[in-house]
């Protein structure tokens, strides 16, 4: 089985290698192994989706009802 470092997935997937690290540390790579102090993981292992982007929040009908009272103008 071949095997890649996180310096090797860091290059692969664009990232650096501490993020590569903090990703195994997390358990965000479940097939990644701590051997020492070195990270290894099968070679073909697919980076993790990033979690800062999701489905938008729907707007509940209290917050659409503000946001439509913010909008509105009074004209003298």
């Amino acid at each position: 089985m071949d095997i890649m470092t996180t310096k090797d997935a860091a290059a692969l997937w664009g990232i650096s290698i501490r993020r590569v690290q903090a990703l195994c540390d997390s358990g965000k790579i479940p097939s990644a192994n701590k051997i020492g102090d070195v990270w290894l993981m099968p070679k073909g292992t697919l980076k993790p989706p990033d979690g800062r982007y999701g489905a938008p929040k729907k707007m509940s009908d209290t917050t659409k009802n503000r946001r439509k009272h913010k909008t509105e103008r009074i004209e003298f």
